[in-house]
């Protein structure tokens, strides 16, 4: 027979796991999508396109934790000069995911290429912020014909040493993992969201209303946790396999980050490249942290343009 402390935490779990339910569904009324859908694969992909003219098109990849509102401050602004698209990754957001097999970095960039080719963007600038450098990455080794030349905003690209946040480790055990992403994620992370901002965006303020701006409560459904926590845990492995063929890459590659990029920091993601890859170009932001297009705007968009310009429609002339 269960007793009454097993039958008392039983209901505090499933009061935890109705109320989760309900901030999900909250969440999702507070911040729907913003864009289109694209069908790859049997996938529907969350995509926002904007703009038009003669630039190379750019396409813009988020990073962990995020969806394609974190792109909002920049978006319209790289769109006045040519199309831009927003994506969300599979798994986050409102973007489909595939059942089984882990859709590593590549296999996220390819749906997204392929996605972004149903609209009628061929071979563009693809841009990955954080996590994302490392889809960036695996396109310009695994489908360089499919791009034009890749920008780490911020992006990882090299592996590391350590464990990941200990979510991310709970999330990963069977059966526990599910639980803790469908009882406890939600009310804990609603209460923790103002600190974890304030660590991505170190040393820099904060922006107003920027928790909405972005949409980062989207992150605290179960699904899309879980999601992150599978990206989280297996990336450091997967770059430690990608990056020896680093030397293969001949596209036009920048790098912008910021210098005081404590959670990406430079030295491992960016240093480390330039022996390796010699056109790639440098634009070291002082004084920023890990979100330099929230940060410093303005030279995010200028580096890109003029990276754009200069290296990348030159080539393609």
């Amino acid at each position: 027979m269960m007793t009454g402390l097993a039958a008392t935490l039983m209901l505090v779990m499933a009061g935890f796991a109705l109320w989760s339910a309900w901030g999900a569904h909250r969440i999702e009324q507070q911040y729907p999508p913003l864009g289109n859908f694209v069908t790859v694969d049997g996938l529907r992909l969350h995509v926002r396109d904007m703009g038009q003219g003669a630039a190379t098109p750019v396409v813009l990849l988020h990073g962990a934790s995020s969806n394609l509102r974190d792109f909002a401050r920049i978006q319209p602004r790289l769109a006045q000069n040519g199309r831009v698209l927003a994506f969300d990754r599979p798994g986050y957001g409102y973007s489909q995911r595939p059942d089984g097999d882990w859709p590593d970095p590549a296999e996220q960039a390819r749906l997204v290429l392929d996605a972004a080719a149903q609209l009628g963007v061929e071979r563009p600038l693809l841009v990955g912020h954080s996590w994302a450098g490392s889809a960036v990455m695996a396109a310009m080794v695994e489908m360089p014909e499919r791009i034009a030349g890749g920008v780490l905003l911020a992006g990882a690209a090299g592996h590391w040493a350590g464990p990941v946040n200990w979510t991310y480790s709970v999330a990963a055990i069977p059966v526990l993992g599910p639980l803790f992403a469908r009882t406890v994620v939600y009310p804990a992370g609603t209460r923790m969201l103002g600190d974890v901002v304030q660590e991505v965006l170190a040393p820099n303020p904060v922006p107003e209303d920027y928790i909405r701006t972005i949409g980062a409560p989207l992150a605290l459904r179960p699904g899309n946790f879980l999601h992150n926590a599978e990206d989280m845990n297996r990336l450091s492995v997967y770059l430690q396999r990608l990056s020896p063929r680093y030397r293969e890459i001949d596209k036009p590659l920048l790098l912008v980050h910021g210098a005081d990029d404590d959670l990406v920091p430079f030295w491992n993601h960016g240093e480390r490249l330039l022996p390796i890859i010699e056109q790639a170009q440098v634009e070291m932001l002082p004084d920023t942290g890990h979100a330099p297009h929230h940060a410093r705007p303005d030279a995010v968009i200028a580096a890109i343009g003029q990276f754009e310009r200069d290296r990348v429609r030159d080539r393609a002339e």
